[in-house]
Parts: C-alpha cells; sequence; structure tokens
C-alpha cells in the first residue's frame, strides 16, 4: 500500500518550489522538513531573472516583484580605484530583471503558495533512513512523538549539502573547499552610494595577491540602505572546518559576528566613510564546490544543494536548485499519470547535471578571480562561459542561456536543416510582445499562453498552410500527448483565420501583429513549436506534418 506518491524531503526554496509544482500538475505529494520552525535568515538572497520567469508561470511572479528589490548594477574599487560601473541592463524582449530577496521571504512566498494547493510544511520530521524496491520507496521518519513510516512512490531530496538522502543513496560528491572563511551580516549602511546597486571592494597585497575583500548586496526593507554584507571572516571568529559530517560548507562555520567585526571591514575596505546599525542577523560560512556523479537512482531523486554547492558568486546557488525542482516535477508528474513511461525520469540528470557541472567550474573560477584564495584539494576548471562578451555574460549569469540541446527528449534533425535559427530544440523559449487574441483589446506576451501545467503547440501558419493541416496536426499531436496538450494557432500578418474550421473544430488563435513572434523564432510558413511545462522548445517543425510533429511528442509521451 502507498501513503503518498512523492515525499519531498526539505523545505528550502528547492524542496518548496518541488511540492508546489507538483501539486500544480496534479500529482499527491508530501513535504516534511528537520527544522521546527524556518529560519529567519538572508542567506541567498539573489533572484535571477530566468527565476521570475519561472515564477511568472507557477503564479507567484507578482507577489515576488511586490516584494524583491530591483538589482540596478554594481560598483566596483579594486585598490582604492573606481572601476567601470557594470549595469544589469537586458535587452528588451526579456520580460524580468535581476532583483534581490532574502531567502527567508522566498521560503515565505513558495509556503503560501504551496498551501493553496492544500499541502503544508511538515516539520520536526527528519530522515531516518530509506529502502527503495522496483514499486516504491519504504521511509523511516523521526518525528516529535517517535518514528513514523510510510510508502512512497518517489522520494526527492532537498534536503541541503548535508543530504541524509544523497548519503543513503550512497551517491560520490566529489569536489574541494576554500581554505577561508567568510562572515556575512544583514546590517543598515549609512553611506552615500547610489541604491540599488552591490558594492564590491578587493584590495591587494605588494605582490599583486588579493589580500582583503568586501561585498555588499542590497536588501528590500524599511530600514535605511539595508544591505548583505560579506567578508572574509575575522580570525577570533574562525574555528577548523569540517565538523562531524566532514563537509566544510555553509553557515555556522565559526563564531557570530557583531557589529564590530562587520564595521572594521567597513572602515578597512568601503569608498565613502559609512556607520553601520541594525545588525539584525550574522554568520561564519565556508565554501565548498561539490558535486554528485548522479542526481538520481532508480525512485529517489536530488536536488539543488543536494547535488551541487558552490561558491555564491552571481547568485546562482538557490536559482539552480529552483530549477532542478522545477524540471523535475512535470516528468514525476506525467509518470505518476500514466502519460509516460519511467524512462522519462532518465531525462533529469542528462539535462540537469551538465548545468550543475557548467555552474561549478564557472562560479569557482569566478571566485578564485575575486579573492585569489587557496582551496584544499580544488580543480574547479575552465568553466563553460570563459571569454564571453559584457552581454552574453549577463545574459549567461540571468540563467537565460541554460538550455538542453543534447537532451534524449530533444533532436536537433526536427528543425529542417536551418543553421541560422535564433530558437532551437532544447532551447529556452523567449517571450515576445505584441500578440492579439480576437477578444482581447490589449497585446499580449507570448508567456501569456505557457502558463498551463501542459506541453503547448504553436502552429505558426502563414499563407502557405493548406486548408486542414493545422487541424490535422494538432489532432496527431493530441492524441500523441494523450490529451495533455494545449494547442494555439500563430497567424502571420494578413492570414485570416478567425473562422472555425470545414469540420466545426475551431482552434485558439492568436495574432503575430507586429511580427515579434516570427522575428524572435525565425518561424517559417507553416511550422509547428512545441514547448515543454518548463518553458524549454521540445522540438520545431518545418515543414509541417503530423507524423514529425507526432513523433516529437512521443519522445516525451512514450508508453506509459
Amino acid at each position: 500500500m502507498v501513503d503518498v506518491d512523492v515525499l519531498v524531503v526539505g523545505a528550502g526554496p528547492v524542496g518548496l518550489t518541488a511540492a508546489a509544482e507538483l501539486r500544480r500538475h496534479g500529482a499527491d505529494c508530501r513535504i516534511v522538513d528537520r527544522l521546527a520552525a524556518p529560519q529567519h535568515y538572508a542567506k541567498a538572497v539573489g533572484v535571477q531573472p530566468r527565476t521570475l520567469e519561472v515564477w511568472d508561470t507557477m503564479g507567484l511572479a507578482r507577489q515576488a516583484l511586490a516584494e524583491a528589490l530591483p538589482l540596478r548594477g554594481q560598483l566596483t574599487w579594486i585598490d582604492g580605484r573606481e572601476q567601470p560601473r557594470v549595469e544589469l541592463k537586458l535587452p528588451p524582449e526579456v520580460p524580468y530583471g535581476f532583483a534581490a530577496l532574502p531567502q527567508y521571504a522566498t521560503e515565505e512566498l513558495l509556503a503560501g503558495h504551496l498551501a493553496t494547493y492544500g499541502t503544508r510544511v511538515e516539520r520536526g520530521l527528519e530522515l531516518v533512513s530509506f529502502a527503495q524496491d522496483p514499486d516504491g520507496v519504504d521511509v523511516e521518519l523521526r518525528t516529535p512523538g517517535g518514528v513514523e513510516r510510510l510508502r512512497c512512490r518517489y522520494l526527492v531530496g532537498c534536503d541541503g549539502a548535508h543530504s541524509a538522502v544523497r548519503k543513503g543513496l550512497g551517491l560520490d560528491f566529489g569536489g574541494g573547499a576554500f581554505a577561508d572563511s567568510y562572515m556575512l551580516g544583514d546590517v543598515e549602511v549609512d553611506w552615500d552610494l547610489p541604491a540599488g546597486y552591490a558594492v564590491r571592494v578587493v584590495r591587494h597585497t605588494a605582490d599583486g595577491g588579493p589580500d582583503d575583500l568586501l561585498v555588499a548586496v542590497p536588501l528590500p526593507g524599511r530600514g535605511r540602505g539595508r544591505y548583505r554584507l560579506s567578508a572574509i571572516a575575522a580570525p577570533d571568529l574562525v574555528r577548523e572546518p569540517g565538523g562531524p559530517t566532514g563537509l566544510a560548507h555553509g553557515l555556522d562555520a565559526g563564531g557570530r559576528p557583531e557589529l564590530a567585526h562587520l564595521q572594521a571591514v567597513v572602515d578597512r575596505l568601503a569608498p565613502r566613510p559609512a556607520t553601520l546599525s541594525a545588525l539584525r542577523w550574522s554568520s561564519v560560512f565556508r565554501i565548498s564546490h561539490r558535486i554528485v556523479n548522479r542526481y538520481g537512482e532508480g525512485r529517489v531523486f536530488i536536488a539543488g544543494d543536494a547535488a551541487h554547492i558552490h561558491p555564491p558568486t552571481g547568485g546562482q546557488g538557490l536559482n539552480t536548485g529552483v530549477q532542478d525542482a522545477y524540471n523535475l516535477a512535470w516528468k514525476l508528474a506525467l509518470v505518476l499519470r500514466g502519460a509516460a513511461g519511467p524512462a522519462l525520469l532518465d531525462s533529469y540528470d542528462a539535462e540537469r547535471r551538465p548545468v550543475g557541472e557548467e555552474v561549478v567550474g564557472r562560479t569557482v573560477r569566478h571566485a578564485r578571480t575575486d579573492t585569489g584564495r587557496d582551496e584544499d584539494g580544488a580543480d574547479g576548471g575552465d568553466g563553460a562561459g570563459a571569454g564571453d562578451g559584457v552581454e552574453r555574460a549577463l545574459i549567461r549569469e540571468a540563467q537565460l542561456l541554460v538550455g538542453y540541446p543534447d537532451s534524449p527528449l530533444v533532436s536537433q534533425d526536427d528543425v529542417g536543416g536551418s543553421d541560422g535559427l535564433p530558437v532551437r530544440p532544447g532551447d529556452r523559449a523567449p517571450d515576445c510582445a505584441g500578440l492579439a487574441q480576437p477578444l482581447a483589446a490589449f497585446p499580449q506576451r507570448l508567456f501569456d499562453l505557457l502558463r498551463s501545467p501542459r506541453h503547448t503547440l504553436l502552429l505558426y501558419a502563414g499563407r502557405a498552410a493548406a486548408d486542414g493541416l493545422l487541424e490535422r496536426c494538432a489532432a496527431a499531436a493530441r492524441e500523441a500527448a494523450h490529451g495533455a496538450l494545449d494547442v494555439y494557432v500563430v497567424l502571420a500578418p494578413g492570414r485570416a483565420g478567425d473562422e472555425p474550421a470545414r469540420d466545426g473544430s475551431a482552434l485558439p488563435v492568436v495574432h503575430d501583429e507586429r511580427e515579434a513572434f516570427r522575428t524572435g523564432y525565425g518561424a517559417r510558413d507553416p511550422e509547428a513549436f512545441v514547448i515543454r511545462p518548463d518553458g524549454y522548445l521540445a522540438g520545431r517543425v518545418h515543414p509541417l506534418d503530423p507524423e514529425p510533429l507526432a513523433a516529437v511528442l512521443r519522445r516525451t509521451f512514450g508508453p506509459a
């Protein structure tokens, strides 16, 4: 007997995303956390534009935008000399910018969203052990009242760097650690620097090596100039790394910094005189970089810090973990309701582990540049992204270049032989504006059509589309997707298409009045675009034909 479809262990942003998305996709789940109450810490604070796109699809973007602080850019001083200002400006077609939001606020948003599905975090429950067989996973939880045993179909570990789920699977978690400890503080800073900009100050020794570091990230709040400061920890706060787990990573790696510790760093390094006040929270932390050899085994999966840890450079960690969960949840839901076979779940590791490897390599390389400190047994590699231009590097940091071109769910043969397409299978499906629907007196975005938890089929048609072809393609695609598919016809300018088809069926129509879709996607007449629930292009088919289109969907919706 199975007690629940999915048990999610860990109620940070990653676990909450996994649970909320499972519920949105119609799956039954429980989410447990060993802590009796949420932590009110501003740990991870950077929210990338791609994560805001994810929250848009989930229905969370409006609340997040109301609470977050826009990040305008970065001010940098090296050895007392001000460097060119970095402006965080993305191309106009990107719907969201960079934001700062304390982790506890992110967790509150996600937990509230999850509660709308009738699911709440069960606190004070700790995973003790689990054992899986071909049909499910038997789990033992330590609870305030004793021990609970349950059986689930799948187990998802979002339980952080010291993950009990990862250890239970016996996965390799290889990597290294930076030698230094760092201190964090959530404070108010009274200085005359422009609001909304992060501040980074580096000082070098006489021989050219970095010697001291201060990073200040602005935070939302009613107080004057609230920032999360980070710096190399004062010597009296540092203790030996590792502890009983042997893993040197995360908070509580030493004593609690006081306001005086942080003020001393600001006095040494700040480019303007500054006074700190209102210390809300502080900690000492260590940085490791590690990644597992696989993201799951059988019916058990891991996501977020349980699978990959790395320096906080660029605010990649929380965002990468959220997208792990976002990738996994829709696949689990399809398998649970029998619309896809278990082989679909193999694509989770195939798609997300290369992303984790790239992020670990890139953040380690950037951290070495920022600090120049030695590592213990570290080899971060060159990391993808070396040599990026400024604009492309910014888009990469926004996580808008994450893609799955080598996924087993994708074939580059679908595109019809063109090498110059701006969007290819496996790429993120970009937004575009200026679409019009017959009953709407206002322009719409493409993302307005993609908020469904189902796959979306876009049939682009101009004058070349033969009569009845769109309807035949829609019917074949719906059959291949077992009905779990939304279909829209995107009409090129000059093509009339609001009238019903000859067989009495009518496909929803949007008009590409400004040709933004044709330009952004390189759409050809006629062509089909299949977009996954996580906003990635599963395939594009040109010339348009029902059978190749159905084949794109069968890669996901194979026999259950």
